[in-house]
């Protein structure tokens, strides 16, 4: 039977990237390149099957803000399995913990304007739940023909059909057409690579906003639901927007009557060095998309918030169009719920949040350095907690991306030297745990750097 065989270490190296198909790869470039094989964290270091240790810098993925060690989530998810290790919150029944967690979140989310929260299985899911709520809120409204959404070129939405059909990046749509109707995309405020050309962020912001502006003229304002943005764009390689483009887009939505969505998977919790990417711009949306940090990854569980205006729209009906025909098993799970409580406490106690933003700005500093000293970096962006990318390119001047061969073996050579980081494309991107030390963020700096003499 297999259930009996011994699952020592040669048995995992043997089998390692045989049966499991691993996200966002190739099947048999995982199989070529073998992935590394991690058995423990602790703190904010991983070691792999062979005992090599090395600082994260990814963060698990965007998500691990309060590293490895973590020991009231961890409790919290032990006390509650031993005491209701499952239960649905379907129409009918309830639980204690979700309760208790939909208070904390909305009141973390207080000055972002949240009123409710809908909780899910991670982000994709919670994109999905506000795409959906937002085609719902306007039929309740009386607006049954704002179906469609707009959405930022380069932006990342998870990867349901319709967090894919708002993506921005082809390597998530192209394999999957079609896609879902009615999405439309508008130039994201890139200052590396738009197509007006435009250097000057604040004057790039502005033409994206006249993008937008535009678009929703040629839509027509009375077809669309709603533009849901990242306020500062992750997968896609970290790319920060002036200042003034997210108020501006705020302002846009509410003279069309389109409801704007947040999407804060990433950049909740203190990622961006405030406590949410909306609040880091200054603007309540409608409604937001929060997951990952929410149990610093320790359990899958996400959620969508809810403004007051919606949350009144559908709590005031009375013709059955509120009536809410989505959900999930492990909405509410009171095992992911325990665990948010006590991660939620955390990140308050610890006040990540100005962690975030010292060692952010020592990070993109760090990288910024680097760019001077290697040509193959073509662009630094970050500068906004602890978030930043490195794009590597072939040619300064002509800006053609780097081979992908180079870009994994920067990404081996750093990781043999001490950190694991990440390579999406011609990208480098980091987001360590928000708990992360100075002497932490040197280490990744000098693993980096041991990465781009490897390709220089």
């Amino acid at each position: 039977m297999p259930g009996s065989q011994s699952f020592d270490d040669n048995f995992l190296r043997e089998m390692n990237a045989r049966q499991v198909w691993h996200p966002m790869a190739h099947p048999a470039d995982s199989q070529a390149n073998l992935p590394v094989i991690l058995t423990s964290g602790q703190g904010v270091r991983v070691t792999d099957i062979d005992g090599h240790e090395t600082v994260d810098a990814v963060g698990g993925l965007w998500n691990v803000n309060l590293g490895y060690s973590c020991e009231p989530v961890k409790q919290a998810i032990a006390e509650q399995l031993a005491e209701l290790p499952y239960a649905n919150i379907f129409r009918g029944v309830s639980n204690d913990k979700v309760i208790q967690l939909a208070h904390e979140t909305v009141d973390f989310f207080a000055a972002d304007g949240m009123a409710r929260a809908f909780f899910t299985s991670g982000g994709s899911d919670s994109v999905e739940t506000a795409l959906r709520l937002a085609r719902q809120y306007h039929k309740v409204n009386g607006e049954p023909s704002r179906t469609k959404f707009l959405s930022l070129k380069k932006g990342y939405h998870g990867t349901h059909f319709g967090g894919a059909s708002v993506n921005g990046n082809a390597n998530f749509r192209t394999q999957y057409e079609p896609l879902l109707a009615g999405c439309f995309h508008i130039p994201a405020p890139y200052t590396y690579r738009n197509p007006f050309g435009e250097t000057d962020p604040e004057a790039l912001a502005a033409k994206c906003v006249a993008a937008l502006v535009d678009e929703i003229n040629f839509q027509g304002a009375g077809t669309i639901a709603a533009f849901i943005m990242e306020p500062i764009l992750g997968a896609g390689g970290v790319i920060p927007p002036h200042a003034s483009f997210m108020p501006a887009v705020r302002e846009v939505c509410d003279r069309h009557g389109i409801l704007l969505i947040a999407d804060e998977v990433i950049t909740g919790f203190g990622r961006t060095g405030a406590w949410s990417g909306s609040r880091l711009w200054g603007v309540q949306p409608d409604m937001m998309c929060i997951a990952k940090a929410i149990t610093s990854g320790y359990f899958p569980l996400g959620a969508a918030l809810i403004n007051e205006r919606i949350a009144t729209a559908f709590e005031s009906d009375s013709s059955g169009k509120a009536a809410i025909g989505h959900g999930y098993t492990y909405s509410g799970h009171p095992v992911g719920a325990a665990a948010a409580l006590a991660a939620i406490a955390e990140t308050r106690r610890l006040d990540v949040v100005t962690n975030a933003a010292a060692r952010g700005t020592q990070l993109y500093d760090g990288m910024v350095s680097l760019a001077g000293q290697y040509p193959v970096v073509g662009d630094v962006r970050g500068g906004h907690g602890l978030m930043t990318a490195m794009e590597l390119v072939a040619d300064r001047e002509t800006k053609a991306p780097i081979d992908g061969k180079l870009a994994i073996k920067m990404q081996k050579a750093a990781y043999q030297a001490g950190a694991l980081i990440r390579v999406s494309g011609p990208n480098v991107i980091l987001s360590p745990s928000l708990v992360i030390e100075e002497a932490d963020i040197d280490i990744a700096l000098n693993a980096v750097e041991e990465g781009l003499k490897a390709i220089s």
